[in-house]
């Protein structure tokens, strides 16, 4: 939003206010002053002249000689401009003035006739091309008759003005006008304000005999009102009109389309002027536009509509796309004589939509957009009859033709006033609170403890005690608000200890030769539930609108993800890679809206588990060093007497190479081999994975190392190797030896399985070493042999094992 300083004086007297201390102040108060310009800035020795004389240059068809009043001297000037002309008032550079650009002005010889100045165009004096009116666009600028000859052309240009570009929010729309800008500058200088009411003389005849307006969805549409103007006469606006608008950013038409944009810029009211003559009926229906049904706008474009889209129709034909842009087949020209002046309220999400969905985000919409002062509505309308009343002759019939509320109440708000203290930890007294909120021109009125304020429509932001918590504090100045500690206690900020227990396994992953990635946690809707460690019956939660086909699902597992990074780095010549990651997974939860987050360990190794040395030759990553690295883990936890491991099928792992961890006979992860056909797939050679749930291993149940002295007497050891089928797993075996050989086996180790000759075909033999120790005595041989031979015979009747001779 641009505002006008020389404009905001009409409301508010700024005398002593620079523009640098406006901005600063109006961005104290919350609403940030972005920029602070100076049209003018750099131009000087710019005056008004009169061109008594024009006449062609006798060597250049398109030049000519004027012969240019400037109050103190007449000189020549050499003029190309196509609309120069004798009588004319316009803005001269002298010799030696500045122009656009810092581009100085000498004295020159065109063509043999010498030059004393420039006569200028807006562009020469700094102006956007794009906000010239059309009629000065190829030429130089033409003053009204009353400006006088030889005074300084800047106020006249409007270029002795300084513009203050606000950053307009959502909370600040209320500013997306004039007379808002001035309502915030006169409680921020506690200054009185000046609004004048318009004033219009209507004839005798009623609009509604000429016009009927009805509204076929009153939600989206509250309100419409029309007024019906004759005899108008198109024409340019008045320059003080047109310099305001370029001024604001808006380029200048005509008087009766610049009185409706002057009128938005000053009330923040859209408005909208039809032909009436082309309007096509005498009803005016506010509907929902039909699917695919067409409406040429005033850009030329045939747009093609919704039923999303609300339509401004003569009770058949579109004529405005509501509250974004009008039809072509209804524009005021320069042959219009009589309007029909739209001032209407329209649902700020549907305007929000179609101005989207059509790419036409138009000054009109953003202001439908952000929300409009209900209340307002009839005074723009009225400002706007006013306007062409003065400037195009128009004749304005009684009354307006409407449907819907016109005005709606004031929002009342209820609350203890030392509320506002309590929030801004102030010590405001309460007529220091109802005096700042009577600024803002809130009605206050107080009872015991008790504030009730009614907020006008115009502030449609304020609704909640909150909100004029924020309003007393930002107009207050938070800068006049002391500053104190907070009170109570305070605490040491200390790790928990799930994070030091996850520090510790980022640590111990590290130190395993393992460096850590991050992946999304987005991933394919096909991809989403694989690898899971558990089963989910439910499907995936799936993102409602994707940024692509590749992020439109939560996963649960890590393992996808960690494919595709060891896939990149194996395109690009690392055939080694080492990763881990740890990251939340969602898993779905049947009957609940949101998935259930957990957060899991995960790791990919692939390539030589170390490299070719002079001590011996490389070697492949291979189950058991991967299930070593998870065994470390859990070694370093404290938890390794808790975990077991049992053959496993999972989908997309390796049938032979993988296993299910359990901790105390519950799930909470797997490792092994990828499936060949998977590897085959994303081009990778042998590949392992392994995923644990930190959730279920770190937060529930005991963590830590038990420690224990040095024993003091000696410990027996006795290996026994074991013929079994092949399908009997290492692990009953341990099992079963550690439960029968309590309390005297102090540790066990599988050291050798053999497959091969002597053994039969679906047997193997498993050699276990076995250390007895008593903490507290000297074992005898009687008692160990009692416990291994309870210990063969427990594997003999449980598993069929024999002795391997």
């Amino acid at each position: 939003m641009l505002v006008s300083y020389n404009w905001l004086q009409d409301y508010v007297d700024l005398d002593g206010i620079t523009p640098e201390d406006l901005a600063n102040k109006i961005t104290n108060a919350g609403i940030e002053v972005e920029h602070l310009n100076y049209p003018g800035e750099g131009l000087k020795g710019i005056v008004v002249g009169k061109v008594e004389s024009c006449t062609q240059h006798p060597e250049a068809e398109k030049l000519h000689l004027c012969q240019v009043n400037l109050g103190s001297e007449t000189v020549q000037i050499v003029c190309g401009a196509p609309n120069v002309a004798a009588g004319q008032k316009v803005p001269v550079a002298t010799v030696g003035a500045r122009i656009a650009g810092n581009v100085k002005i000498k004295r020159a010889k065109l063509r043999g006739e010498v030059s004393n100045g420039m006569i200028c165009s807006l562009d020469e004096l700094g102006f956007d091309h794009n906000y010239v009116p059309k009629e000065y666009a190829d030429g130089i600028y033409v003053f009204d008759d009353e400006v006088p000859v030889g005074a300084d052309a800047l106020p006249f240009l409007n270029l002795d003005d300084a513009l203050l570009e606000l950053d307009i929010l959502v909370n600040s729309a209320h500013c997306m006008n004039m007379i808002g800008v001035a309502y915030e500058v006169s409680a921020i200088l506690d200054r009185p304000l000046h609004l004048a009411k318009p004033h219009i003389e209507e004839s005798d005849q009623e609009a509604s005999e000429k016009i009927q307006v009805m509204i076929a969805d009153p939600k989206k549409v509250p309100y419409y009102g029309a007024r019906l103007l004759t005899g108008i006469n198109v024409k340019p606006s008045p320059r003080w009109m047109q310099l305001r608008l370029i001024a604001a950013g808006v380029r200048p038409i005509n008087n009766v389309v610049d009185s409706s944009n002057y009128v938005m810029l000053e009330y923040g009211q859209p408005l909208h002027t039809f032909d009436y003559d082309q309007f096509g009926s005498e009803r005016v229906l506010v509907r929902a536009a039909g699917e695919n049904e067409e409406i040429t706008t005033l850009d030329g474009q045939r747009r093609k509509l919704t039923n999303e889209d609300l339509l401004i129709t003569n009770g058949k034909q579109g004529v405005a796309v509501a509250g974004v842009m009008g039809g072509e087949n209804t524009e005021v020209s320069v042959a219009t004589k009589n309007v029909l002046l739209e001032a209407a309220v329209f649902d700020s999400i549907s305007i929000r939509r179609t101005a989207a969905r059509l790419q036409l985000r138009s000054d009109a919409s953003s202001r439908y957009e952000k929300g409009i002062d209900r209340n307002r509505v009839v005074s723009a309308a009225d400002r706007a009859a006013e306007l062409l009343t003065q400037f195009a002759d128009a004749t304005v019939l009684r009354g307006i033709v409407d449907a819907g509320e016109r005005t709606v109440p004031d929002c009342m708000i209820t609350m203890p006033w030392q509320k506002i203290n309590q929030v801004l930890g102030a010590q405001l007294t309460l007529e220091e609170i109802t005096s700042t909120l009577k600024r803002l021109h809130f009605s206050v009125e107080t009872e015991g403890d008790t504030m009730h304020v009614s907020v006008p429509a115009r502030r449609f932001d304020v609704t909640i005690p909150e909100d004029l918590v924020e309003e007393v504090g930002r107009v207050f100045g938070y800068n006049h608000i002391k500053a104190t500690l907070p009170e109570g206690t305070s605490a040491h900020a200390a790790l928990t200890p799930y994070q030091k227990a996850r520090r510790r396994v980022e640590a111990l992953m590290e130190g395993t030769g393992l460096s850590q990635v991050y992946t999304y946690s987005l991933t394919t809707k096909e991809s989403a539930a694989s690898y899971a460690v558990r089963n989910q019956e439910a499907a995936p939660t799936q993102v409602i609108w994707p940024m692509s086909e590749e992020h439109a699902a939560l996963r649960q597992s890590m393992i996808p993800q960690l494919i595709n990074v060891v896939h990149y780095h194996l395109n690009r010549q690392m055939p080694n890679v080492k990763f881990y990651e740890i990251g939340k997974v969602f898993l779905p939860v049947a009957g609940a809206a949101r998935p259930a987050e957990e957060e899991h360990l995960a790791g990919i190794i692939t390539g030589k588990r170390s490299e070719r040395t002079w001590e011996g030759e490389a070697n492949d990553v291979d189950f058991f060093s991967v299930k070593g690295i998870v065994e470390t883990l859990f070694d370093a936890l404290g938890v390794s007497s808790q975990i077991s491991y049992q053959p496993a099928k999972r989908s997309g792992m390796h049938p032979g190479q993988t296993a299910d961890i359990l901790r105390n006979g519950e799930v909470i992860g797997y490792v092994g081999a990828l499936h060949p056909k998977v590897e085959k797939d994303n081009d990778l050679i042998k590949t392992f994975v392994f995923e644990v749930a930190l959730d279920a291993l770190i937060r529930h149940g005991e963590l830590g190392i038990t420690y224990q002295g040095l024993p003091r007497f000696p410990s027996t050891t006795r290996d026994i190797a074991l013929v079994v089928k092949r399908a009997t797993a290492a692990s009953d075996l341990d099992r079963v030896i550690r439960k029968n050989g309590a309390p005297l086996l102090h540790s066990l180790r599988l050291f050798d399985v053999y497959e091969g000759s002597h053994v039969a075909d679906d047997e193997k033999s498993l050699a276990f070493s076995l250390v007895y120790q008593d903490p507290e005595r000297t074992l005898t041989d009687d008692e160990v042999n009692a416990v291994h031979e309870k210990i063969i015979k427990a594997c003999a009747d449980e598993f069929g094992a024999e002795l391997r001779g």
